[in-house]
């Protein structure tokens, strides 16, 4: 039996405060973007599924620890759920505690073209500093890239530059790494330098401003894939255009 792919959808924002309408402005967001789902299901102990009939007002009164418990959309064939948790100060750029939301769905055509719009209205609903979507397995390589020590290596196993841990960043707004398609508020566009009109005409081909003032990025036509030399390519590229990222230095002028 072969696993479902997943997309991987986080975004990172500023901490959660009680009565925080963002969890609501999320969920709304994320069922406008693909109306073929309803996230109206609480994951309960042992994985056991919970109706929740006033969802939007159950979200507002389940704002705990920084965060919102999973929920779903009931359909163990066809799994969609989303999340939010505290990310602690300890962990975070600047040394102030942020929001994450994690959001998972299947990898198929329907999420492929309603990813950006996913990601836009997570990111938004969030009023997220930064994101990305990007399929399942990203994590083990970025991972790689992550610099734990001075005299580690200057590039990634698959020769991309080595990034610095997320808590070394001064900055929240500063994009940690690049994920498939990605979310950068005004404030994160503003500290990459993006766009300049004469070096990213390519990525603005595939970007598209968000009502807030930020810009959803697609680095690559389909779903980012690490054995693709050409989504490699891609991602030197970027890095190499936008070194802030990864608070490897600040942007050229």
């Amino acid at each position: 039996m072969t696993t479902r792919k997943r997309l991987t959808l986080i975004v990172y924002a500023p901490a959660l405060l009680v009565d925080d309408s963002r969890p609501v402005a999320i969920v709304n967001g994320m069922e406008k973007a693909l109306p073929s789902i309803r996230l109206e299901w609480e994951v309960g102990e042992g994985g056991r599924l919970i109706a929740l009939p006033r969802r939007d007002e159950w979200l507002l009164a389940s704002i705990e620890d920084g965060g919102f418990p999973l929920i779903c959309n009931g359909d163990e064939s066809y799994p969609v759920t989303v999340n939010g948790r505290d990310r602690s100060e300890l962990f975070s750029p600047g040394g102030q505690a942020q929001f994450e939301v994690h959001g998972k769905l299947p990898l198929d055509a329907p999420v492929i073209a309603a990813a950006a719009a996913l990601l836009e209205a997570v990111a938004e609903g969030a009023r997220a500093f930064w994101g990305h979507a990007s399929p399942y397995g990203y994590g083990s390589e970025v991972a790689q890239q992550f610099r734990r020590s001075p005299d580690g290596p200057e590039q990634s196993p698959r020769g991309l530059p080595m990034l610095n841990m997320p808590e070394k960043s001064p900055r929240p707004e500063t994009p940690s790494f690049l994920g498939w398609v990605n979310y950068w508020s005004a404030a994160a566009a503003e500290v990459i330098g993006f766009p300049d009109p004469a070096r990213d005409a390519e990525l603005l081909t595939r970007a598209r401003r968000t009502p807030s003032g930020g810009w959803i990025v697609q680095l690559t036509e389909t779903p980012l894939d690490y054995d693709n030399p050409v989504h490699v390519e891609a991602l030197k590229r970027t890095y190499e255009r936008f070194p802030a990222i990864g608070a490897r230095s600040t942007p050229l002028p």
